[in-house]
């Protein structure tokens, strides 16, 4: 594994549970809003694996469970096995994905490897390139949603919503794409040194409320916002 970063106490990032978050190197997407833009194509570790686990039995009874992000975590060859040792030190695991990799988010999920799932939905289908910074096979991306959407793991979808990306009314596309979901949460783009195109704008804050309320008029009820 590729560890290239490791936040050993988060209140936010898994939810109702304490948490540490690892950061996977090496990413597929070139999102041009990304604030992670130093784990796209780091090979740098920050800590070795054995240290990590290391650090997790020491935090044993301590910590409830175990953030997986990055970068892309699913892109990392060892991610299944990397996953069954946290498990076995007795952790719920998190795991932070962009849904490209749909026949490896198949076996973990058909493998009941992990307990809660965080897809990012980049844009409306037509628009995904656009958000990703690269071509995407948008019908995996449609096939992970509904993998999870139909799975029995805890999930949510979420959008990072940038002004020159996201159009409003695109959120009517997506919020009938996400139908049922169990939760879907917006999330404010925020400026950065460390965002990849800093060429970027928000929406402020009363405009994200017109958003959320658009969605709900669509029926999808379970629609938050996230960082305002």
């Amino acid at each position: 594994m590729n560890i290239a970063g490791l936040q050993k106490l988060t209140l936010l990032d898994f939810p109702g549970y304490t948490a540490c978050t690892v950061f996977t190197s090496g990413c597929n997407f070139r999102c041009p809003f990304c604030h992670n833009s130093d784990l796209l194509s780091s090979k740098d570790n920050i800590i070795t694996e054995s240290e990590f686990f290391d650090f997790l039995t020491a935090r044993k009874g301590k910590l409830d469970g175990v953030c997986i992000s990055g970068g892309e975590p699913l892109l990392q060859s060892d991610i299944v096995n990397f996953i069954k040792k946290i498990r076995e030190l007795g952790f719920l695991i998190k795991l932070d994905t962009n849904g490209s990799n749909f026949e490896k988010l198949k076996d973990i999920l058909q493998g009941n490897l992990v307990d809660y799932v965080a897809m990012d939905i980049k844009n409306i289908p037509e628009k995904y390139h656009l958000s990703c910074g690269v071509n995407v096979n948008i019908e995996n991306i449609k096939k992970s949603v509904e993998l999870i959407k139909n799975s029995n793991v805890n999930y949510e979808f979420r959008t990072t919503v940038v002004k020159e990306l996201n159009d409003k009314q695109d959120f009517k596309t997506i919020a009938s794409w996400l139908k049922g979901s169990k939760g879907y949460y917006l999330q404010c783009y925020r400026e950065s040194e460390k965002v990849l195109n800093p060429i970027y704008t928000a929406y402020t804050e009363s405009e994200m409320k017109d958003i959320l309320n658009l969605i709900k008029q669509t029926g999808l009820e379970k629609v938050y916002l996230r960082g305002i």
